[in-house]
């Protein structure tokens, strides 16, 4: 082993536009709380932030549940705490599927034993509650995606939750919560995961995440995955909380979780209803910008979600060179479709500290430079 180290690059620090997909630029005050001196995970002080933390998560999601907290994992690991608490060999799983994270689902669960019955829709079209419902007489969990993140498509979840029956609803709410109305306990949301990098504001690292006394009661005893056990997870969060009894389970990323508490209070000041406003604005200022510029939106009228626009690619526009020139030329960064509509589709997310009038500007204007640059 050499003694030399490696050689490397100094490079100047980047200040990019997030206005791709996710993760997105965070609020000013979850920034400025990453560099607040670190803090031990059992220190007094700490434990006092993540209850407070739970209860503004709860606040977000809608719910009363008492195991509601924030997971040492981004939102595709709260994918797979969702799967994994819940779901035994042979149980059935019905999943809805209108975009890449229904997928994901699908193979989630079918790794976990599940046997899944995928109900598919055409990408770009919402969830229909009803066809669902009916594609298994007594499955033990339906699953769908609130904002399906590939498709900029909003689902009808309080619709979904109405015709649950005895199932279990297990819902992502990745590019939901904190953007768009997400009232976890008035729809029947029984368990539920999301991610701090979209309009939480947050950066990436953390998967919120809640389970009702309902759901928890069901769970796997002893799932497969350590890390990933509420049942043990419930002692140094949520359940514990409150009560000044914890117990040692992993060590959580302390300075993630106090910029996720300052982002959160960040919302909490400014009002939920009133965020949600916000990125309604946005949203329609946005899409009514596009097709002022003659561009075509992906998402299904009536369905498409504010925080996340899809807009298709015009004829003969080179899709990559097009993001590369506003990556180069202004910072900004806007993201590809995924699967069949990879090159063809354009994904645009105005979330958290984004969704404001100014953004939509400057992405219109950069994105008009950029068209005309490729023409």
């Amino acid at each position: 082993m050499t003694a030399t180290p490696p050689t490397t690059t100094r490079r100047p620090i980047a200040d990019r536009h997030l206005f791709g997909p996710g993760p997105c630029n965070p609020y000013p005050e979850a920034t400025l709380a990453l560099a607040a001196p670190l803090l031990g995970h059992l220190d007094p002080d700490f434990l006092e932030i993540m209850d407070e933390t739970c209860d503004l998560l709860r606040h977000v999601w809608g719910t009363d549940n008492r195991r509601t907290l924030p997971l040492s994992a981004t939102g595709s690991a709260g994918m797979e705490a969702a799967f994994v608490n819940t779901v035994s060999p042979g149980d059935v799983v019905v999943v809805a599927v209108n975009g890449l994270f229904g997928e994901r689902m699908v193979d989630v669960a079918g790794r976990h034993g599940a046997e899944v019955v995928r109900v598919d829709h055409e990408w770009g079209t919402p969830v229909d509650a009803e066809r669902v419902a009916a594609a298994h007489p007594s499955p033990k969990i339906i699953a769908a995606v609130h904002a399906e993140t590939s498709t900029g498509v909003r689902s009808d979840i309080a619709a979904l939750g109405a015709l649950k029956g005895d199932a279990l609803l297990l819902v992502d709410a990745v590019t939901s919560i904190g953007g768009i109305e997400l009232r976890a306990d008035d729809w029947g949301i029984d368990i539920g995961y999301a991610g701090t990098q979209k309009c939480l504001g947050v950066a990436p690292g953390l998967a919120p995440f809640t389970i009702s006394d309902r759901a928890f009661g069901r769970r796997v005893e002893k799932p497969s995955s350590w890390y990933l056990d509420l049942g043990l997870l419930g002692g140094y969060v949520g359940e514990a909380s409150g009560t000044g009894k914890r117990t040692y389970h992993h060590t959580a990323p302390t300075a993630m979780v106090v910029s996720l508490h300052a982002g959160l209070q960040r919302i909490a000041d400014e009002g939920l209803e009133k965020v949600w406003d916000r990125h309604a604005e946005a949203g329609r200022l946005l899409q009514d910008g596009l097709e002022e510029m003659g561009l075509t939106l992906f998402a299904q009228e009536g369905a498409r979600l504010p925080e996340l626009t899809t807009v298709r690619v015009p004829d003969g526009v080179d899709s990559a060179a097009v993001r590369a020139y506003l990556l180069e030329r202004h910072d900004l960064e806007i993201g590809a479709g995924v699967g069949e509509f990879a090159s063809t589709v354009w994904r645009i997310g105005l979330m958290g500290h984004n969704a404001r009038p100014d953004r939509v500007a400057l992405v219109l204007a950069a994105l008009e430079d950029a068209l005309a640059h490729a023409a």
